[in-house]
């Protein structure tokens, strides 16, 4: 099948390389041109474990390919992918900008019937959103679809995710356009929902804020294990061996970060409260994450005796291992309280240095973790 993705981010270049890995023709749309430049030559604009040879291997083979050329791409396909960024506004709700131009650009190149996916998280509504678009914008009077297709891949294990999700889900206005896109995901074999479209846009949302939640009971429950003397890593234990809890995020630390799950916790908050329902477990649930670092740098300031004139090591700083992504990371509260405190940061991490020195360009950067750690205060 021919594929048109639009956005090289994460979700884009992910969804493109492993569609043309099961062998569909993939054409990755960028309208930063160096960006594409940089795509053809094989140098990737995130760290993935596995993407480059992945993506190295389909552009040889020729199934995938790099453009800014977004009508020539769309009229080549059969299915347009629409992964750009959905950054979050400052009261919560979702900037839906990006998602806007890709759709006035694929309705001004249709030339016969698509299927338009959203694959970008996006609020309830957005498919009625794409469609009016299109239909206010295209130039050829060609019948089309709007499917949504949300990802659940984690940066870190995205190749991985992508190839063996828990699910895939598909919502769609018919079942007519539903199996079409089955048809794309049918040799991945695994479990296939198909809802309509507002549901599947939903079940994005109340996914990663029940994670987040997760998350954040997990760090309230720590908060009062402090006071009590007891051990946070055994009561998550002793919780998580309850098969209808599980382990799965319930490790205590500074809360959760990255491109998803803060952003689309306000998202959903926001659309809650333009609905008239409060939400107060999710409001909860956000302000005690936002709460956590500073709990934990009071911890940290009392337990050295104030910052002036120490050497701190940080020892990670991306928002999670195996990524370069420093978007809401943790340490970046960090670092700046200790600075600020008249403290000598030493950072170090595998991945993520050269996009951490966009934030603090003036604080030392060592080689490796032993390096950072020798004389210093390690937290």
């Amino acid at each position: 099948m021919n594929i048109c993705v639009i956005g090289t981010g994460y979700v884009g270049l992910v969804t493109g390389v492993v569609f043309a890995d099961l062998g569909n023709e993939v054409t990755c749309v960028d309208k930063n041109e160096e960006k594409v430049a940089l795509l053809r030559a094989g140098v990737m604009p995130i760290y993935e474990p596995g993407l480059e040879e992945m993506v190295a291997r389909n552009a040889d083979e020729g199934r995938l390919n790099f453009t800014s050329d977004l009508e020539m791409a769309v009229r080549k396909s059969d299915v347009v992918f629409i992964c750009v960024g959905t950054p979050p506004k400052d009261d919560g709700s979702t900037d839906m900008s990006q998602v806007e131009s890709a759709a006035r650009g694929v309705a001004a190149a249709m030339d016969r019937y698509k299927v338009i996916v959203n694959k970008s998280t996006v609020p309830v509504g957005t498919g009625n959103f794409v469609r009016n678009v299109i239909e206010t914008n295209r130039r050829r009077n060609v019948d089309f679809d709007v499917v949504s297709n949300p990802e659940f891949l984690r940066e870190g294990s995205a190749i991985q995710d992508t190839l063996h999700p828990d699910r895939i889900v598909i919502g769609a206005p018919n079942q007519i356009v539903a199996m079409k896109i089955l048809e794309l995901y049918a040799p991945l074999e695994r479990p296939m929902i198909i809802t309509d479209v507002a549901s599947a846009e939903m079940i994005k949302y109340a996914s990663n804020a029940f994670l987040a939640m997760k998350i954040s009971f997990a760090n309230a429950v720590a908060n009062i294990c402090d006071e009590v003397e007891a051990d946070i890593t055994q009561v998550v234990k002793g919780m998580g061996l309850d098969h209808r809890i599980g382990h799965a995020f319930l490790n205590a630390g500074l809360g959760y970060g990255g491109s998803c799950f803060p952003k689309d916790s306000s998202s959903l908050l926001h659309t809650a409260r333009s609905v008239g329902y409060e939400f107060p477990l999710l409001a909860a649930t956000i302000e005690t994450n936002d709460l956590q670092p500073q709990r934990f740098i009071n911890r940290m300031e009392k337990a050295l005796g104030g910052f002036n004139g120490k050497k701190v090591a940080v020892l990670g700083l991306a928002f999670k291992a195996n990524t370069d992504d420093m978007r809401d990371a943790k340490s970046l509260d960090v670092i700046k309280a200790l600075t600020e405190g008249g403290a000598t940061v030493v950072a170090y991490d595998p991945i993520a240095i050269e996009n951490a020195k966009k934030y603090f360009p003036n604080i030392t950067y060592a080689k490796n973790a032993f390096e950072a750690a020798e004389g210093a205060y390690s937290c």
